[in-house]
């Protein structure tokens, strides 16, 4: 009698499970779903939108291309005032090319090479 012997011999002896053998974990509940929020950043109040969607467990895509063609100095307070607050909040901000943010909760990182 070999070892692969004993193996198998244990597997047949073991009755299959049945049904009423499964138990359903408690504590375990899905994870809420994550919205992605498309929005513009065009203004100071666009920014406290941004936050509060973010605060909420949402990432937010927001563009600036109008805001950066009018007011850069605007621009530039905006992107300060958002890197500060998702900072506090353990978040996650970045460009993507020259007229996106996006901006993620702490539960979200954002990955860069």
């Amino acid at each position: 009698m070999g070892l692969l012997d004993l193996f198998r011999k244990k597997k047949e002896e073991q009755p299959a499970p049945t049904v009423e053998e499964y138990h359903e974990l408690e504590g375990e509940e899905e994870a809420p779903l994550v919205h992605v929020v498309v929005d513009k950043l065009d203004s100071l109040t666009a920014v406290d939108r941004i936050i509060k969607h973010v605060k909420s467990g949402n990432v937010v895509v927001a563009g600036m291309r109008e805001l950066k063609e009018t007011n850069l100095d605007e621009l530039k307070q905006c992107v300060n005032k958002l890197k500060l607050s998702v900072t506090n909040m353990n978040g996650d901000i970045a460009g993507v090319g020259d007229d996106w943010l996006i901006v993620t909760p702490s539960r979200a990182r954002i990955h860069r090479e």
